[in-house]
């Protein structure tokens, strides 16, 4: 008799919730959109039970295929780790290797280091995915983050990979227009470029004088929000008012005088930058490579 639930139905259902429908999972698996809907209906069939609600413009997944999920990225993480642990003489790390990081980042720091990464491990299959927000650390749907600030969860490793500081910039020409503001008690006139991401507090933001200072929480006002970090740089660069960003999104166009540091004398709470991985993937070779990796990439330049 035929098990209702077979081994590579996991990786396929896996699959299928990371690519988020049916045509991008064709596309992924490189199959007919009609091949993974015809699977997908099998599986349903076999367990009795629905998995996905399908509309014509996306799916989401029915209670039955949330707990398929997660079980499924639970057995899947097991067994690469067991497949590790069985070829632990082989010191070339190999496997999937989930990555997420956030959009901005991502795309420019990243990415090209895991073009360097895949050239280095050739048997490691990365898949790297971008997002707004930080994703949930507890559903096991990615073996690394790449993230700002340490995680609130303490049951995750997160290994400090580089320092990063949040620092307040606008262009010459908005300074030419509107003034250098000198106080903190100066930037209540002047308009300000926001960023909506994650739970931070919109329109808010947190100012030290030195590091040990009295902390001041202000509330700015301004006329353009995006929840895009490129977009709110471009709009700084435009001249369009102060903004508030990580230093390593905006170096460059500091050190080339197109953005003009602002209150040098004032700090902000730090944004360092984590490589984040669940406790149970830390003997992964894959995983382990990968952050050792990325930490030596963004290791200050020796004298």
């Amino acid at each position: 008799m035929e098990p209702r639930l077979q081994a590579a139905d996991l990786g396929f259902f896996a699959a299928l919730a990371m690519a988020g429908s049916l045509s991008a999972a064709a596309r992924e698996m490189r199959i007919t959109t009609a091949a993974v809907s015809k699977r997908l209906s099998q599986m349903e069939t076999r367990l009795g039970v629905p998995l996905v609600n399908r509309t014509t413009r996306r799916m989401s997944l029915t209670v039955e295929g949330e707990t398929l999920l997660r079980h499924a990225r639970s057995i899947l993480a097991e067994m690469a780790d067991l497949e590790e642990q069985l070829g632990a003489s082989r010191s070339t790390p190999s496997g999937l290797l989930r990555v997420n990081a956030t959009l901005g980042f991502g795309r420019s720091h990243i990415g090209p280091l895991i073009s360097r990464f895949a050239q280095q491990y050739p048997q490691v299959d990365v898949q790297l995915q971008l997002s707004v927000d930080p994703p949930s650390l507890s559903d096991d749907a990615f073996d690394v983050c790449i993230r700002f600030g340490p995680p609130p969860d303490a049951r995750v490793i997160a290994r400090k990979i580089a320092s990063n500081q949040r620092l307040l910039c606008a262009s010459p020409a908005y300074i030419a227009r509107h003034g250098e503001p000198k106080t903190t008690a100066d930037l209540a006139r002047h308009n300000f470029i926001s960023i909506r991401q994650g739970d931070e507090a919109y329109g808010v933001i947190k100012l030290t004088r030195g590091r040990t200072g009295k902390t001041e929480t202000l509330k700015t006002r301004g006329n353009l929000t995006t929840n895009d970090g490129g977009i709110a740089v471009q709009w700084a660069l435009d001249g369009h008012g102060i903004l508030m960003r990580a230093e390593w999104d905006i170096r460059e166009h500091l050190a080339q005088g197109q953005l003009v540091q602002l209150l040098v004398q004032c700090h902000t709470p730090d944004a360092d930058i984590y490589a984040v991985y669940p406790a149970q993937h830390k003997s992964a070779a894959r995983v382990r490579a990968f952050v050792d990796f990325v930490a030596e990439a963004f290791r200050p330049a020796r004298p």
